[in-house]
């Protein structure tokens, strides 16, 4: 089935009917209340509903999406735009004027700025910082000791992308601060997507003011990052240079806000995304002993004992497949939301003007009608013979159409990189207190994962 023959013309008057509603609706709350305690269970058991499924979140109505087809359908249809609950909730710490919220030309006008920052001949520059950061990582480990990895993940995600997108000397205090600050606000964000209280998130109770602190903390930090560069007077072939030097639609410098905004677009999404998903990556090498072998085996076939080096990231297969499933069964965003701009057909349902949708690629990547044992952690399902004949949209970790992530090469890049690096190097176990149960937020990453490194 082709995304084309998903939606078909349909007349302004749609005469079709309303998807059916899912069960177990608390009153006040609708579904809220299932999202917030068992989010991953519950969005995916919504397959066994239909295709389209109507939640109540509090008193607004809500339409889930569950095949591969239809998320396709979504992504790249014009009838649907980024909006509903996880942008509203994001755009309290993204803003309304950076590329992961912005909509319409605007958000074209910011990608053509970006992208030349994410260009497949660009990324090679990046190589020697990323092989920098990736064995400073693989060195803070010492041999017996206890690690926790939310911090550490957090602080290789952070330099790489400041290092190599902003290229200032960033600090690791100032990257303790970034991931202490996201880790807050982000739980922050996830409540007021499920539970849209309004008012009540503005009283004055703990949870809230540390949120509130945590978002100043973060904006602030942007501050600084910006007007350090500008007292500098250094224009570095970089894509902070790239925005402070950027024209609006009028040929006019775009304004202090949209800068401010682009920044945090750039430092917060993409080191969280990578953050939570090097933490899934050091679980699967903890727990998957037999697969860390093998990486291990493959970096010693490429390198023949060297380093591992950005220009041997091609060669490393097995090690890009072992990446590929971990982003399959834990996917760090793992939940995505759109709006209707207009009244339109979705799966055969009706789908009113200014709905909001809602869809798991947890969940679609875990349907077994989809994938043959599904929930098995399985490299090898993406060798070309194996993989060939998935559904064309049941694996798209970095999104698809004019909302596709633009940095996915340079993040599939310096994911294999540094696991190459710390399995070749390193054997992990857990230890006594560690708890890789999947973290729900806005991002999906271990509850508090703590490793002992033992040398190869």
């Amino acid at each position: 089935m082709t995304v084309e023959s998903v939606r078909s013309d349909v007349p302004q008057t749609l005469e079709l009917p309303t998807p059916p509603l899912a069960g177990g609706g608390v009153p006040g709350l609708g579904h809220g209340w299932k999202l917030v305690r068992d989010p991953l269970g519950f969005l995916a058991q919504l397959r066994d509903h239909g295709d389209v499924v109507r939640l109540k979140m509090g008193p607004k109505t809500v339409y889930a999406v569950t095949t591969p087809d239809l998320t396709g359908a979504v992504a790249l249809s014009p009838d649907f735009e980024i909006g509903g609950p996880l942008w509203e909730s994001l755009e309290g710490l993204l803003g309304k004027k950076g590329v992961a919220t912005a909509t319409g030309p605007l958000h074209r006008r910011q990608r053509r700025t970006i992208q030349p920052a994410f260009r497949l001949g660009i990324i090679p520059e990046y190589g020697p910082i990323m092989e920098e950061e990736a064995r400073a990582f693989a060195a803070r480990w010492e041999s017996g000791g206890a690690v926790d990895c939310t911090s550490e993940s957090f602080r290789v995600a952070v330099r790489i992308a400041a290092r190599c997108l902003l290229r200032g000397q960033f600090m690791d205090e100032r990257a303790e601060l970034l991931s202490t600050a996201l880790a807050t606000v982000f739980r922050g964000m996830y409540r007021r997507m499920v539970i849209p209280a309004g008012p009540l998130y503005r009283l004055p109770l703990p949870a809230h003011r540390k949120f509130d602190r945590a978002l100043a903390d973060l904006h602030a930090l942007v501050d600084e990052i910006i007007d350090e560069r500008r007292t500098s007077g250094q224009k570095p072939d970089d894509l902070l240079t790239a925005l402070l030097e950027a024209k609006d639609d009028n040929g006019d410098p775009i304004d202090e806000q949209e800068i401010h905004d682009q920044v945090v677009a750039i430092l917060t999404p993409g080191s969280e995304t990578i953050a939570s998903t090097l933490m899934w990556l050091l679980q699967v090498l903890a727990a998957y002993p037999d697969q860390a072998q093998r990486i291990s085996e493959e970096v010693e076939s490429v390198t023949g004992g060297r380093p591992v080096a950005f220009g041997d990231v091609r060669k490393l297969s097995h090690t890009n497949n072992v990446v590929v499933e971990a982003l399959r069964l834990r996917p760090a965003v793992w939940i995505l939301t759109r709006r209707a701009v207009t009244e339109t057909e979705l799966g055969g349902y009706r789908i009113p003007a200014g709905a909001d949708i809602v869809y798991s690629p947890y969940a679609i990547q875990r349907d077994p009608r989809s994938y043959e044992r599904h929930l098995d952690f399985d490299p090898d399902r993406w060798l070309p013979e194996r993989s060939k004949d998935l559904p064309k949209y049941a694996m798209r970790p970095f999104s698809v159409g004019n909302r596709k992530c633009p940095s996915d090469h340079f993040s599939m890049a310096q994911l294999t990189l540094v696991t190459a690096t710390i399995a070749s190097r390193w054997r992990f176990e857990q230890v006594s207190g560690s708890n890789d149960a999947p973290h729900v937020g806005i991002t999906l990453r271990p509850h508090r994962l703590r490793l002992k490194a033992v040398p190869r």
